[in-house]
């Protein structure tokens, strides 16, 4: 029974993929972490490994192909002591591949005698989605430390089988991978099956575990109304003189920023809240703390901090202040997080990227200044890996550096809210009844109603107005 390779889901919002490149080619031997293929996300270029040995005996989908859908089968993997030249891809090429009977119990050992009654299995366990983004063939041949020393086994004896991105999740989230049932093609364990033994708290191990009477998947919401679509392509071109325009391709990025944007106004209720703030002793903080910087041989300073530093730690500090907006909308819940994990909108050429900010108000203006300028320098070259940028239950936009004075910021779901900051400059205020001159800034916080009222949400920002009118705080 060959061994089916499909388009893996290498992000949680990737629904289809490119196959950009494929390292193997046909008649070639392949051993568990040789790299397969680089495939191009909706984010990144990634790469897909093996976690089965054979020979790759048929190659379905051929490089180059854009658009392959999430467990397509991509290829096909001669298992060992079967003939390579006996693979047939099924008729039509690429598609999903052929779902197996179920099992009423999982054979432990099967021999060759035995193949009908394990055909099951090795179709189980033959579904290839590991990958590691941005590695070096020879560097992905090494073990994944996200899936521990062993693979996960359940009571029973049977091999857990999960996605690269659902161990890693799992390993972040103290969640043990025997315990969760997976979703994915034969049982597999993928990111959205993680997601949700973390809302309710399954997994040996697993902090705050929930009663096993708790655990059961809450019954999926009615689908809403389908809304009304726009116009046409055909019906827009129709508008403008043949030959006045270029026509631009959206690629994989650009598609998903769309997609999940319009969903976003469409279904989060938004609503908006915005102050001033003074900047004059933040900046005056910034001055100092940046010239005691300690400097290398060549005088360089240690770092350089700048006000979206602050603005980012001031917004942590707040949701620890303010907990309960320190939330995301989870379809029949609220998920409230003990840590401020905050998003910074980063914008590349094509579309933006929001890594992550984790556990901001524990680090120092220091390490998050140098942590955010590593995040962004990789993500404007594409070499975020999925979980630097998935999860956190806010987000930073800072447009204040282009001169935008203010501005209302589309929320990220499942985010319960995300600042949107404008540009410092001089302002006239009154101060003790007269007219002074000080530096501010106008901030707007976008607000999910179905996560933070309006006035958590004020309470949010007058938290945050507090830490970067009086900054000294978040040095302590």
């Amino acid at each position: 029974m060959p061994i089916n390779v499909l388009m893996p889901a290498l992000s949680p919002t990737m629904e289809k993929g490119n196959l950009a490149k494929w390292l193997k080619k046909e008649g070639d031997p392949v051993k568990s972490g040789d790299v397969l293929a680089e495939i191009e996300t909706d984010k990144a270029t990634m790469e897909v490994e093996a976690i089965d040995e054979g020979v790759l005996a048929k190659i379905v989908v051929p490089e180059g192909t854009a658009d392959v859908p999430v467990n397509d089968l991509i290829a096909l993997i001669a298992a060992e002591g079967e003939d390579p030249g006996s693979v047939q891809a099924p008729a039509g090429g690429g598609g999903k591949a052929a779902e197996a009977p179920p099992k009423a119990e999982a054979p432990k050992e099967a021999s060759k005698s035995d193949a009908p009654k394990s055909e099951a299995k090795a179709a189980g366990d033959g579904q290839m989605s590991y990958a590691r983004a941005n590695e070096a063939p020879d560097a992905a041949k090494t073990v994944n430390p996200a899936a521990g020393s062993a693979p996960a086994q359940r009571e029973s004896g049977e091999r857990v089988f999960s996605s690269p991105l659902a161990r890693r999740l799992a390993k972040m989230e103290g969640i043990d991978l025997s315990a969760v049932t997976g979703s994915g093609p034969h049982g597999r364990v993928i990111a959205r099956d993680v997601q949700a033994a973390k809302t309710a708290g399954t997994g040996k191990g697993a902090p705050g575990a929930a009663p096993a009477a708790a655990q059961a998947p809450a019954p999926k919401a009615a689908p809403a109304a389908a809304m009304p679509v726009g116009m046409t392509t055909d019906q827009v071109k129709a508008l403008f003189e043949p030959g006045s325009y270029e026509e631009i391709t959206l690629d994989g990025m650009r598609k998903t920023i769309a997609k999940r944007l319009a969903e976003s106004k469409q279904t989060v209720p938004h609503f908006y809240l915005a102050l001033d703030v003074e900047l004059d002793a933040l900046l005056a903080l910034r001055g100092q703390v940046n010239a005691g910087a300690p400097k290398d041989k060549d005088g360089k300073p240690a770092y350089k901090l700048s006000v979206n530093d602050f603005v980012i730690k001031a917004l942590a500090l707040a949701l620890q202040q303010v907990p309960n907006a320190n939330a995301v909308w989870a379809g029949d819940r609220v998920l409230k997080f003990k840590h401020s994990d905050v998003g910074v909108a980063v914008a590349i050429e094509g579309g933006l990227f929001t890594p992550v900010i984790r556990r901001a108000e524990q680090k120092t203006l220091s390490t998050i200044s140098a942590e955010m300028k590593d995040l962004a320098g990789r993500a404007r070259t594409r070499k975020l890996k999925p979980e630097e940028y998935a999860g956190g239950s806010t987000a930073v936009s800072n447009l204040g550096m282009f001169g935008i004075k203010n501005f209302q910021a589309v929320i990220n779901p499942p985010h319960g809210t995300i600042l949107a900051v404008g540009a410092g400059e001089a302002r006239i205020v009154a101060k003790g009844g007269q007219p002074a001159v000080v530096q501010a800034m106008t901030v707007t916080l976008s607000v999910d109603h179905r996560v933070v009222d309006g006035a958590l949400g004020a309470e949010l920002l007058q938290a945050f107005k507090g830490l970067i009118e009086s900054p000294m705080g978040m040095l302590v």
